[in-house]
C-alpha cells in the first residue's frame, strides 16, 4: 500500500451524548460520555490506516497530558508522528462536542492554545517517501508555501486540499492541489445552497478537480472535462453519529485513487465509506463487515 503525509491539527475530543439538543440557559444529563482524539488530518489518516496504508502525521504537539493521551491513541492505530514538532508550553485543541441522538447532529466548543504546523518544519521533512500529500485548509500563508515548495520540489506526488470551512485568502489555495474536497459549510458559507453550485463557480486549472459533500444527500464531483457527477448517500441504516464523516470520506476518496480508480469510481466508494461511518460511532472498525468494490 501507499505511503501518506497528513498535515493539520490533532485535538482531544470530549463527547457528550444527550436525548436532545439542550435550550439555552437550561441543564440537562448526558447519556454517555467519551473522551478519544480527533482532528480532521488524523481521523483521515485514522481511515487510511484501516485501509491498509503508511500513515504519517505532521502537526504541533504541546509538552501536556493531553498530547499523551493524543499520542497514545495514534500510535494504537499506526499513525506515525516523527514529523511533529513538540512545544514546552501551551495546550492541545480540545473539542467539547454535544451529539444529540435523537438526529445524530454533533455541536462543537472548540479551544485552543497551540501554534500551527509551519513552512520551516514542513520543509525539513524528506517528502520523496510519500505517494500522496493530504492537507487542512488552515493556516492560510504557510500551508501556501508547502504546497508551492511541494509542487516545485516533487510535482509527482498527489496532493490535496480539505476545505472544510472558510478563511480569510483560503481561495489562494484552490489552484495548488489536485483535489480539492469541500464542505457543506463551506459551501453555505459562500451563499451556495448545493453542492452543484458551489463546484460549477469554482475556476479550476486544468489538473485540479473538486468534490462536494452534502449530508445525507451524497457526494458531488466536477472531474477535469467540468463535467458534474453525483453519487447518492445510502441511508437504508439509521444514522448513529455523523462526527467525522467528512474525514471518512476524504480518506476513502485518496485510498481508492492510489488504488487507480477514476474519478467517478472513487466518488462512489468514498461516499458510501462515509455513509457506513455514520452508522457506527466513532472511526475504529471502519470496515468491519464491510465490502464496497472498486
Amino acid at each position: 500500500m501507499a505511503t501518506i503525509l497528513a498535515v493539520g491539527i490533532a485535538t482531544l475530543d470530549i463527547i457528550n451524548t444527550v436525548e436532545r439538543y439542550p435550550s439555552e440557559d437550561s441543564e440537562i444529563r448526558a447519556i454517555s460520555q467519551r473522551k478519544t482524539r480527533g482532528g480532521n488530518a488524523t481521523n483521515t489518516l485514522t481511515v487510511l490506516s484501516q485501509l491498509g496504508h503508511n500513515s504519517h502525521w505532521a502537526g504541533t504537539l504541546i509538552d501536556e497530558t493531553d498530547s499523551q493521551t493524543i499520542v497514545q491513541n495514534l500510535a494504537q492505530h499506526n499513525i506515525d508522528t516523527s514529523a511533529c514538532k513538540t512545544l514546552a508550553s501551551g495546550k492541545m485543541p480540545t473539542s467539547y462536542i454535544t451529539h444529540n441522538q435523537r438526529t445524530a447532529s454533533r455541536t462543537i466548543v472548540h479551544y485552543r492554545d497551540c501554534p500551527e504546523y509551519d513552512f520551516a518544519s514542513f520543509k525539513q521533512i524528506d517528502l520523496s517517501r510519500y505517494d500522496w500529500i493530504h492537507f487542512e485548509g488552515r493556516n492560510i500563508a504557510q500551508t501556501n508555501k508547502m504546497l508551492r515548495y511541494l509542487k516545485q520540489t516533487y510535482p509527482n506526488i498527489s496532493c490535496s486540499l480539505e476545505v472544510e470551512k472558510y478563511r480569510p485568502d483560503i481561495e489562494s489555495l484552490f489552484s495548488l492541489p489536485d483535489w480539492l474536497f469541500f464542505s457543506k459549510d463551506y459551501a453555505i458559507s459562500q451563499d451556495q445552497n448545493d453542492a452543484a453550485t458551489c463546484l460549477k463557480q469554482l475556476t479550476l486549472t486544468a489538473n485540479t478537480q473538486a468534490t462536494c459533500t452534502w449530508g445525507e444527500q451524497g457526494a458531488w464531483l466536477i472531474d477535469k472535462n467540468q463535467a458534474l457527477h453525483h453519487q447518492a448517500a445510502n441511508n437504508d441504516s439509521a444514522i448513529i453519529d455523523t462526527l467525522g464523516a467528512g474525514d471518512t470520506f476524504n480518506a476513502g476518496f485518496i485510498h481508492s485513487q492510489l488504488q487507480a480508480a477514476n474519478a467517478q469510481d472513487s466518488l462512489r466508494y468514498a461516499t458510501r465509506l462515509a455513509s457506513h461511518k455514520c452508522t457506527q460511532a466513532g472511526l475504529d472498525a471502519i470496515n468491519h463487515n464491510l465490502t464496497i468494490q472498486l
